[in-house]
């Protein structure tokens, strides 16, 4: 059970720390390496001085600034390959202008023949690098966008817009540098390159490449700042909690999101992961939808259905951590980018256990993809150790992602998606309420049986027919994927509510009411 107003006390700090652990993952950095230039940033804001709003608007726009880079990257994988290697290289050089051209044209096409390699370079010159700009463009009015329905506001919105310029004016777009920059951006930039430099080289060669591009790509006045100050604001940088520091940061004071609040964040979150493949544009918020509907029509609580829809919004958060490539792959995976498509669960339920008060929200995310049969994963969980609100998410993931095309496959039709659905239900994987639950969800009509004699519910009719058929207790327990205890319980409900006393009596009883042959249908 889930208390309801635990999920609401959750900060809009601790979800925007949350999307910063996204963006590292999706650009394949250190883990906390946002949160750190967080603190670069905070800190450098407070030795120049700047006022609470400017260091607010830092705080949010640091922690924003690179997540669409980490989930819109179909395009940038499909210009420059593996997302991650190229965005790892993007820090060595001083990229603005002719440089930025040349360092594109030397990425464009990796792992590609040298052919499609050649005229890919060619249509980059021809058409003015329009497409690589097109893409920084996007990313950052994607992060806009994100910081407005987070309701930051225009302090956190318009610098957002900026993350691609630089102080001398030769960033992309390129409308704007030098005194033009919102101060929270140029904080911002420096804290970024100090950060990933201090993480690799130490004090010095933070310094030196802030000293390099003073003027440049950096505001010199906070490149002074930061060599004058270094020592303090580089101080126990490599050692500290920085979760613990940036939440601890928090401009608004800890002040925790209404409900109303934390399900449009989550809803935003569900978008941004389904941005990381593009065939997946609205599945999140169907699976959620899908999901709430059918723990409702199974009876769970009220706030059990919440936490369900909950983890339905974020249950693939995690696939942001793995390359576009593996997404996007038309054909059938060989098992590298199989096992590391399967560990995004795993990522998901480690990204919200940050926040404890969403912990039961992550961890039943995290279980989309178990099966009753043991064949899931990350765990490999089997029958009743899946609760029955991650069956339910399960069921209306499969469902969703069916009637989804997908890049190895079209989209199935209703039907087709249905049959599929109740085969995984025969097959023992996928929990037959569920189904059934999810599938009335989704407009489906579902065959009712009548109503079943002296009070038997439908898996008590599942078990009486079983132990008619000769099945022992492990046997009928290994079938249904309960326990010999649950089984145990059920035979003694069955024994009572039919009058009788032996296997026998029961058998007779099954047959007599129509119900032998039924096994395993009742649930779907």
């Amino acid at each position: 059970m889930v208390a309801s107003d635990s999920l609401r006390r959750v900060t809009l700090a601790e979800l925007v720390a949350t999307l910063s652990l996204m963006a590292d993952l999706g650009m394949g950095r250190p883990m906390e390496r946002a949160l750190r230039q967080t603190v670069v940033a905070m800190r450098l804001g407070a030795a120049a001085g700047m006022d609470g709003a400017a260091c607010a608007s830092a705080y949010y726009t640091s922690l924003l600034t690179w997540v669409s880079c980490a989930v819109d990257t179909s395009e940038v994988a499909a210009l420059f390959g593996d997302e991650m290697e190229f965005y790892a290289e993007t820090r060595d050089e001083d990229l603005g202008g002719g440089t930025l051209a040349v360092f594109v044209a030397r990425h464009l096409g990796r792992g590609k023949s040298g052919f499609h390699r050649i005229g890919m370079v060619g249509k980059f010159l021809a058409t003015a690098r329009r497409s690589v700009q097109r893409v920084m463009a996007e990313h950052c009015q994607e992060a806009s966008d994100l910081a407005g329905q987070l309701e930051l506001g225009p302090a956190v919105c318009e610098p957002l817009l900026q993350a691609f310029e630089r102080w001398d004016g030769k960033g992309v777009p390129g409308l704007t540098g030098a005194d033009g920059l919102a101060p929270a951006i140029r904080l911002v930039q420096l804290a970024d390159s100090i950060e990933a430099f201090h993480h690799t080289g130490g004090a010095e060669a933070a310094l030196r490449v802030a000293r390099e591009r003073r003027g440049t790509q950096f505001d010199p006045g906070l490149v002074d700042c930061f060599c004058a100050g270094h020592a303090e604001i580089l101080d126990g940088l490599g050692g500290i909690s920085s979760w613990d520091e940036v939440i601890a940061l928090d401009p608004q004071l800890g002040t925790a999101l209404t409900g109303d609040q934390l399900e449009r964040a989550l809803g935003a979150f569900a978008d941004f992961s389904d941005l990381k493949s593009p065939l997946r544009l609205g599945h999140s918020r169907a699976v959620a939808e899908l999901s709430a509907q059918a723990g409702a029509t199974l009876g769970l609580p009220a706030a059990d259905v919440v936490m369900l829809r909950r983890a339905a919004l974020v249950h693939d958060i995690g696939m942001i951590g793995i390359p576009s490539g593996v997404w996007d792959e038309p054909g059938e995976w060989s098992i590298s980018p199989r096992e590391r498509a399967r560990t995004h669960p795993y990522l998901t339920e480690r990204m919200l256990a940050r926040m404890p008060l969403l912990g039961q929200v992550g961890h039943c995310a995290s279980l989309h993809h178990e099966r009753l049969d043991g064949s899931g994963y990350p765990y490999g969980l089997r029958g009743e150790a899946i609760s029955l609100p991650a069956r339910i998410l399960g069921a209306a993931d499969v469902y969703n992602a069916l009637r989804q095309p997908r890049p190895h496959r079209p989209a199935f039709q209703a039907g087709d998606a249905e049959r599929t659905m109740r085969d995984e239900v025969r097959a023992g994987r996928l929990d037959g309420d569920a189904v059934k639950a999810v599938l009335q969800a989704a407009g489906h009509r579902i065959r009712q049986r009548a109503g079943l004699p002296s009070g038997l519910t439908a898996r008590e009719a599942e078990v009486l027919v079983r132990l008619g058929q000769g099945r022992s207790n492990p046997e009928i327990a290994a079938e249904l994927h309960v326990s010999r205890k649950t089984v145990s319980s059920h035979l003694e409900h069955i024994y009572a509510k039919l009058g009788v006393k032996t296997r026998t009596e029961a058998a007779l009883f099954a047959m007599r009411h129509g119900l032998a042959g039924a096994a395993g249908e009742s649930g779907t």
